[in-house]
């Protein structure tokens, strides 16, 4: 959540980048976006660290937290020391690429340093001011650290970038299949109908996402055909219309359909909101939550838009997302067309809410009879 408005910032550069398609003279604004989004790894080195000692009521040390995990990590990146001793880095794993070496980074430091922090050479009514404290301390960790990513980086020869992205690679692919894609959509979607935010998937799912994109970018810049689904803005495109759980076109139904007086108050209430694909005021409030009529209709939805949208992409018939684009709270279709730069997703985005709204729709009308039968014995 730290880093998110540089990735916004990203994404932003994304959107005013598709007026050099048509005004030639336009600046290039691409480098900004790569020391926003392109930088993600460098980010997460320093903030798992440091909200790690946060956490653990070390705020004493979250700063020089965050710069060990800098500091491991820009070395586990393997750079190559040239003739005339500078350094040369490889930019790409700088990025989103590079998150998966820069979680286990952070939360290798994080862990080393607390594991310490029960240690001191000073005792606690010591004369001395913290920050002294705090260097003594953290001299032995820190060294500690360091030495282990000299062992394995240096001694050891290992490009622990390339090892880490290999261990993780099984579940990257995973996520870019068709089960997995829809899983990686659904799981949230059903947690969410119990109440408990399709946020908390985020730890899991969003490394993979990020790096697929990130590969999907190299491609594309390399004049290749991009072929991973599972990105983020793919979610954003076309299956989190109206937010988790496509439920923009349950709000339509009772905005427009509703004979329910409450249902129809829900509706008014939720519409603007579910347009910005913000859904928390109709999954708590129609309720969704804990609600048979609804909870069934969207893990429905959560298998079939996933499942079209994924074979949609697949065949060619919509472009895969190449680009960064994560302004979840732009409405559908235009974020569609925005996230594809292409404008067959509209049409894919149109196809969708149908979709949905017909699944949803007899479960909708039985609920509103339900609703309206109440109602009308209260009144009498």
């Amino acid at each position: 959540m730290t880093i998110l408005p540089l990735i916004l910032v990203g994404s932003l550069i994304t959107i005013i980048s598709l007026l050099n398609n048509v005004v030639l003279w336009f600046p290039d604004f691409s480098l900004i976006h790569t020391f926003t989004f392109g930088l993600l790894g460098i980010f997460v080195a320093f903030l798992i660290p440091y909200f790690i000692m946060e956490k653990k009521k070390q705020d004493n040390k979250k700063l020089v937290a965050g710069a060990t995990g800098l500091s491991l990590y820009l070395f586990l990146l393997s750079p190559v020391i040239l003739e005339d001793g500078k350094i040369q880095f490889v930019l790409d794993r700088f990025g989103a690429t590079g998150m998966f070496l820069s979680l286990i980074v952070g939360l290798f430091v994080g862990f080393v340093l607390f594991l310490f922090s029960k240690f001191s050479f000073f005792s606690k009514d010591s004369s001395l001011p913290d920050f002294i404290a705090v260097w003594f301390d953290t001299l032995i960790p820190i060294t500690l650290i360091m030495l282990s990513g000299w062992l394995l980086g240096v001694q050891a020869n290992i490009d622990f970038f390339e090892v880490i992205l290999a261990i993780f690679k099984p579940l990257s692919n995973i996520v870019q299949t068709y089960p997995g894609f829809v899983l990686s959509i659904f799981i949230p979607a059903f947690l969410y109908t119990f109440g408990i935010s399709g946020w908390a998937m985020i730890p899991v799912v969003y490394p993979v996402y990020l790096s697929a994109l990130a590969e999907n970018e190299q491609v594309a810049a390399a004049g290749g055909d991009p072929s991973n689904i599972g990105v983020v803005e793919t979610l954003y495109a076309f299956t989190d219309m109206g937010g988790i759980g496509t439920t923009l076109p349950l709000v339509i139904m009772m905005f427009f359909l509703a004979k329910s007086m409450r249902l129809k108050a829900i509706g008014r209430a939720t519409v603007v909101p579910s347009i910005f694909n913000i859904n928390e005021p109709l999954m708590f409030g129609a309720p969704v939550v804990f609600n048979p009529f609804f909870m069934i209709p969207m893990w429905i939805v959560s298998i079939v838009i996933p499942s079209i949208t994924y074979w949609a992409l697949y065949l060619g018939l919509v472009s895969i997302p190449s680009k960064t684009f994560l302004l979840w709270y732009v409405p559908m279709p235009i974020s569609s067309y925005l996230a594809t730069q292409d404008w067959r997703a509209i049409i894919l985005a149109i196809i969708l809410f149908a979709v949905a709204f017909i699944i949803f729709f007899p479960f909708f009308k039985a609920y509103d009879i339900q609703e309206r039968k109440k109602e009308s014995e209260l009144s009498e």
